[in-house]
């Protein structure tokens, strides 16, 4: 594995806050797609006409895409070296995101612990936050990750 690609229990620090790169430009293909691969046809995704009636008088782009773009943007910094993603907490969606609105992720780690059961890994908790060109923030969430222990690999 690419040693840029994700990090040890080690790596992590409590308070710590890491930038993702790059930030991404949501598409409208973007959002069809999604939209299609999970038969969520609801109009507010997809119809600019019944969009003008509504709320925000133009396309909604998927909750659900947004919270998997920014798990995404996450994962070279956070989870690529994961033994498992443990859950997903208190997802929250902060502002509506758009089509044609770039996002930023930053993850701040709020907690670095022994595992209690296997002494070659630890458990990271973490809240992702994600921020359109405008610095609104659009998502949050925390996850507990199980990450190796360095000198699992390299004992």
């Amino acid at each position: 594995m690419d040693e840029r690609f994700g990090r040890y229990f080690e790596d992590f620090k409590e308070g710590e806050v890491i930038k993702h790169w790059p930030c991404k430009t949501v598409t409208e293909s973007d959002n069809n797609l999604f939209c299609l691969l999970t038969m969520n046809h609801h109009p507010v995704h997809l119809d600019t006409e019944y969009c003008k009636t509504q709320h925000h008088g133009k396309i909604l782009v998927v909750g659900t895409y947004v919270l998997s773009l920014v798990v995404g943007m996450s994962v070279a910094d956070i989870s690529g070296r994961a033994i498992a993603n443990l859950d997903y907490e208190k997802v929250t969606h902060d502002g509506p995101v758009f089509i044609g609105d770039t996002l930023c992720a930053q993850t701040g780690i709020l907690e670095v612990r022994e595992s209690a059961g296997k002494p070659d890994r630890g458990i990271i908790y973490v809240e992702t936050e994600a921020f359109n060109q405008d610095d609104g923030k659009v998502l949050s969430l925390r996850r507990h990750i199980l990450v190796p222990k360095r000198s699992r690999t390299n004992a």
